[in-house]
């Protein structure tokens, strides 16, 4: 029986050990193929889905935009200048006295309304007083002396007259006579003086207005001539408000002033929302500031209700000139790129930018030009809105631009 050759199963093992090695680096490369092509899927999927949501935004914006309209308007605006402004009283005093002396009485309550005349302050009078009788004492003497001396100066010239007496003796009674009226008008002098002094112990209100908080008690003693104040009162009806505008303008107040218009002006609160008081414009200072450029104007007003405190910071709008017919849109509907104002004006369904000149504005309108009274114009979705953009509107329109434009 012959032998089956040793070395067979070995050929057998060494053919299909490469097919083996072929079927494993087929399959690595179909995997990696299968993994490219899936990693490729993912990177289109993640750029197709921002250009598609970009061509839908596109799609949006240029679509139909809703907007409200109004219209313009004619009608007349006020030119304004606005500036901080201090409420200031006409009239401030701080009391001080004027003689040394004791306060024995000080009859106001704090912050109560004065009028001139009415009692602030009492100083112990006595004193004063006391020299003044004694200069009246004086007075009264030098009186009687002096009619003494006319008498005699009487006799003198009768007897002069008869040539019974020499003429000196006259000549010198007519000087003594005109000294003794010297003195008795020094004395009238020393009284007048006296009595100022009295009358200074009796501190009163120089003018209508209201008091402050009470600065010295009975008791305290006061110096003459002291700085230190015992009482301040001002006067607030009615009362006025300094502020300051650009030198640039002050011709033009200047002038609207000497045509004898009185200028209105308005004072609101910190906020500049509420209107706190209305005057108008009291004068206008003669030099202007050259640090700052301003000038100071002052605003007188009434102050019926208070409603202006003294050294209160207010908002003053001063009224400089009314303009007439101009055309009026809601301030709220002008757009800006940059130093060019322009608005969305709607022609036949569509949005049409339009460049406008801005001029005053007041109340939330403001006066344009470029456009005329009677022009729709978008006042929202300006987001939206591009040139000749379609749109529809939101609201019938008022053909009240004021009204929509608030």
């Amino acid at each position: 029986m012959p032998e089956t050759p040793s070395h067979a199963p070995a050929a057998s093992d060494s053919h299909s050990a490469p097919r083996s090695s072929q079927g494993k680096h087929l399959l690595i490369w179909i995997v990696v193929l299968a993994a490219f092509a899936g990693l490729f899927y993912l990177v289109y999927r993640m750029q197709a889905a921002p250009n598609a949501a970009t061509q839908q935004a596109k799609k949006g914006m240029f679509g139909t935009v809703t907007v409200t309209p109004v219209t313009a308007v004619k009608g007349d605006i006020g030119v304004y200048q606005e500036a901080i402004g201090t409420v200031t009283p006409l009239y401030t005093s701080n009391i001080t006295s004027q003689v040394t002396g004791l306060v024995v009485a000080v009859p106001f309550k704090e912050g109560q309304p004065v009028h001139k005349g009415d009692a602030l302050i009492e100083i112990d009078p006595r004193p004063f007083q006391a020299q003044l009788a004694q200069a009246q004492g004086t007075l009264e003497k030098d009186k009687q002396i002096l009619a003494q001396a006319a008498m005699d100066l009487d006799r003198y010239k009768a007897a002069l007259a008869r040539n019974a007496i020499a003429k000196q003796i006259v000549d010198d009674q007519e000087k003594i006579v005109a000294q003794d009226r010297g003195t008795v008008a020094a004395d009238q002098g020393l009284v007048d003086y006296d009595k100022v002094q009295v009358g200074y112990c009796h501190i009163t209100a120089p003018f209508n207005g209201r008091i402050g908080l009470r600065l010295v008690d009975p008791g305290n003693a006061v110096q003459a001539n002291s700085t230190t104040a015992l009482a301040v009162v001002t006067q607030e009806q009615p009362i006025t408000v300094i502020f300051t505008i650009a030198e640039d303008v002050i011709g033009e107040v200047r002038a609207e002033a000497h045509k004898g218009q009185q200028l209105p002006v308005f004072a609101f609160d910190r906020t500049a929302r509420k209107q706190i008081a209305s005057g108008k414009l009291l004068t206008v200072d003669n030099q202007i500031d050259t640090t700052t450029g301003t000038v100071k104007l002052r605003a007188i007003f009434d102050n019926k209700d208070g409603a202006l405190f003294p050294n209160q910071f207010v908002n003053a709008r001063l009224l400089v000139k009314t303009l007439k017919d101009q055309t009026l849109i809601p301030t709220s509907a002008i757009q800006h790129n940059g130093p060019v104002a322009f608005v969305y004006v709607i022609k036949d369904g569509k949005a049409v930018m339009t460049t406008i000149k801005t001029g005053s504005s007041d109340n939330g309108m403001t006066a344009v030009e470029g456009i005329q009274p009677g022009d729709v114009i978008a006042n929202s979705s300006f987001e939206k809105l591009q040139p000749n953009a379609p749109v529809s509107i939101s609201q019938p329109n008022t053909g009240s631009g004021r009204t929509q434009g608030q």
